[in-house]
């Protein structure tokens, strides 16, 4: 192996799925997580809350504190990923400031897997994390892409963007990150990565609801292609990249979430279409559907900034608003036709 230890932060579903990506390139993987029974089945080299019935990487280890981390590192740590999701990481860095800001003083890169839009502040991730370390903004890197966890586990060819502002950074995680079956491509387009990677499991929700009232492919397809529309409308506030959002972490993870059975938001809008209670759906798992507050931050950065996005707004309207998905199908359809772009 390549490398010696790798420090994954979180053991979500997709959290210890790119452990088992790190587990080929490095000698120990160590997931810190919060709960007795993740930490307890990890010891067993499984995840049966997140992830039940697969069996993980033997040299996958878990720690319940810094100390441990520490101990089973001893301190030979390369890389950080930050499985956290969005609205986790402003408490978590505030509170964990001095452990996180020791491995970015030794250089080392860290990655974030966070898929969202803070609801209180509007901010994107690398907003949220540079917060508290601005000064050390090259070693902090976005992951992003259609990848379902069970099937990186599952080793079914994936490929995902990683962007950052340093290349030297880009290129050594890319390699720390790359197995036979998972490839990383590189960009600089930090805000459209993000846009693409919270944007899309919105429209994913959607994409549950249409399919639970019964719509099939041609609804779809209209659906993620005039959602591509909206998305890009965003991108152009950030100054994001329109190629961006055709790419991986984009058009790729807008397509994967919303046609997919492994989809967490696709999930929830199926269950939605059922009419059942968003809030109580959240309430009733463990897993982080993070479409469901990034409606909302949505739907606030289209009121801030004037923003046409009917989808969007129409999702919102669901889950905040007590709309039905067939008064929102029938408003969006009403509406008065334009020019295509």
């Amino acid at each position: 192996m390549s490398y010696d230890t790798a420090v994954v932060i979180g053991a979500g579903a997709f959290g210890t799925s790119i452990a088992s990506v790190l587990s080929h390139s490095f000698k120990k993987v160590i997931l810190k997580v919060r709960s007795q029974d993740i930490y307890d089945d990890l010891k067993k080299h499984k995840n049966s809350v997140y992830l039940k019935g697969i069996d993980l990487p033997e040299n996958l280890y878990g720690a319940l504190s810094w100390d441990e981390v520490k101990e089973l590192s001893g301190n030979k740590t390369e890389i950080v990923i930050s499985g956290l999701p969005t609205g986790a990481i402003s408490s978590y860095c505030g509170e964990n400031k001095e452990v996180i800001e020791s491995y970015l003083k030794s250089g080392i890169p860290l990655v974030s897997l966070a898929k969202g839009i803070h609801p209180a502040t509007l901010k994107l991730p690398d907003e949220l994390f540079f917060e508290h370390f601005h000064e050390y903004q090259d070693q902090f890197l976005f992951l992003s892409g259609p990848s379902f966890a069970k099937e990186i586990l599952d080793k079914q060819i994936t490929l995902v963007t990683l962007a950052g502002k340093s290349l030297s950074y880009m290129e050594t995680a890319a390699k720390m990150l790359t197995a036979d079956y998972f490839k990383v491509f590189q960009a600089y387009d930090v805000k459209g990565v993000l846009l693409g990677g919270a944007l899309k499991n919105v429209i994913a929700i959607a994409g549950g609801m249409a399919e639970g009232l019964g719509f099939n492919h041609n609804t779809r397809a209209a659906l993620i292609t005039r959602a591509i529309r909206e998305m890009l409308r965003f991108g152009y506030v950030y100054n994001a990249r329109p190629e961006t959002f055709y790419g991986l972490s984009g058009m790729g993870d807008l397509i994967l979430t919303t046609t997919g059975g492994l989809s967490r938001n696709k999930q929830f809008g199926l269950e939605i279409a059922k009419g059942r209670d968003p809030q109580e759906i959240i309430e009733g798992q463990r897993s982080v559907v993070e479409g469901y507050k990034t409606a909302k931050s949505v739907f606030h950065l289209s009121e801030r900034y004037k923003i046409r996005a009917s989808i969007f707004t129409g999702v919102y309207s669901i889950l905040y608003e007590g709309i039905s998905p067939n008064q929102a199908i029938e408003k969006l359809i009403s509406m008065e036709s334009r020019f295509e772009i």
